[in-house]
């Protein structure tokens, strides 16, 4: 495999972005060598640079739920275009994605869109902070909201990947108002709100974690913090940027029935372009400026190529089009842990829908403790073996690879051969 022009390139780029990157799990720290550059994306394969023909598993970290360019999707964003890239007024196309978001989850009475991940889990914060009174958050160790002050603490995905400290460059008076617990402790947090409950502003979670690996919630595990949230008058936030849409028709919350009072979104409703959003109940979104006092805006939010693009991935997301993407998965992964068996690694594959991880792990892998265990430097061997016989999987151990729509049998048996040699590779090295 060729990799002159990424290594040129990722010289160059080191002369001008911190790490040679512009997001940090991409400068491939957790698994070493050099990142490779991407020339183009078609359905579920990359090309880089040099020409390598990569099946990827990454999907621009999980939005990209229909391949690459999916033409229906380009035809939607290359016809907004044609109209304006952005106006900072209201469109149209605000309205359509919207019903159609509040369609597929109807516990999302009002929304407001925005631009990124980022941006949705810091506003729901605010709003959750401005509309109880209260000032604490609890979050869970591991799990990943973005990138914003009060997030940064006990964060999973690349801060996990670069083994970097909770919260450096984050007052301490933020910090010291984000509590943490354990996931899937559901007595840990019980024992939280006895201690905290009436400072409590929120509860922010990944339901089904995909930022220190994907980690599955134990039974009852969701609706008992929902119901601690309510029992304490703390709000109850659900972050979908990455499951939302993914996981099913309603996401999560569809999947486990559940109704927070707050729901965030980016990824999948943006198709590949920059998004996100928050919504939950009508009462909490009303305190929202300019219907109340607490303020959130953004230029280009609801950016008409960003809504385009959404609308006609959406569309795309059929009954039919889930169940493929569960077929797929579960037999990827189905096969990935025979492979795993025959070479005598021990793994865990976590599966949830169309999101999956290989643990290198000799126990089940249900919180961020057990996901630390996990062996780094196994997965660093298979990751690299794997994309040596092209094939793109997450730069991490602790990052979800995630299928689409257009991975097709053929990608799966290449992956599972390419998977063989990578286990084969992993057996060679102490855990």
């Amino acid at each position: 495999m060729k990799t002159e022009l990424s290594e040129k390139l990722f010289q160059r780029a080191s002369t001008l972005f911190p790490g040679g990157v512009n997001s940090p799990v991409r400068a491939f720290k957790g698994v070493g060598g050099t990142p490779r550059f991407i020339a183009r994306g078609r359905g579920a394969h990359l090309i880089d640079v040099d020409g390598n023909d990569l099946v990827d598993y990454v999907l621009s970290w999980g939005p990209m739920i229909a391949g690459h360019c999916h033409p229906e999707v380009m035809r939607e964003v290359q016809d907004a275009m044609k109209d304006g890239a952005s106006f900072g007024a209201p469109s149209p196309k605000e309205i359509v994605l919207g019903e159609l978001v509040r369609e597929r989850a109807p516990w999302i009475e009002k929304m407001r869109f925005c631009s990124s991940g980022t941006e949705a889990t810091t506003a729901a914060i605010r709003v959750a902070r401005g509309f109880t009174g209260r000032d604490d958050l609890v979050k869970f160790d591991g799990c990943y909201h973005g990138a914003g002050d009060p997030l940064l603490v006990k964060a999973g995905s690349g801060v996990e990947t670069l083994g970097l400290p909770d919260s450096p460059g984050v007052p301490a008076d933020v910090a010291r108002h984000t509590l943490t617990a354990p996931y899937n402790d559901l007595p840990a947090l019980e024992r939280l709100f006895a201690a905290k409950g009436r400072d409590i502003a929120a509860v922010i979670i990944e339901p089904v974690v995909g930022n220190m690996g994907v980690i599955v919630p134990g039974p009852g595990y969701l609706q008992g913090i929902h119901d601690l949230c309510k029992r304490h008058g703390a709000l109850f936030i659900v972050d979908e940027v990455m499951t939302g849409f993914r996981l099913g028709a309603g996401g999560a919350c569809g999947l486990y029935g559940l109704r927070p009072d707050l729901v965030t979104f980016g990824k999948v409703i943006g198709g590949g372009l920059p998004v996100g959003a928050f919504g939950g109940r009508a009462e909490v979104m009303d305190r929202v400026a300019p219907a109340g006092p607490i303020y959130q805006a953004g230029t280009l939010s609801g950016n008409p190529m960003a809504m385009a693009a959404g609308t006609a991935t959406l569309r795309l997301m059929t009954p039919a089009a889930y169940q493929l993407l569960e077929t797929r998965a579960a037999s990827l992964a189905e096969g990935l842990a025979a492979a795993a068996a025959a070479a005598e690694v021990p793994v865990q594959v976590n599966r949830v829908g169309s999101m999956l991880t290989v643990f290198f792990s000799s126990t089940p892998v249900f919180d961020a403790a057990s996901a630390r265990q996990a062996s780094g430097r196994r997965f660093a061997a298979f990751f690299h073996t794997l994309l040596l016989n092209g094939v793109y999987f997450p730069p991490s151990q602790f990052e979800a690879a995630f299928l689409s729509t257009a991975h097709t049998e053929a990608d799966l048996e290449q992956t599972l051969r390419a998977a063989r040699a990578g286990f084969a590779a992993a057996a060679k090295l102490e855990a």
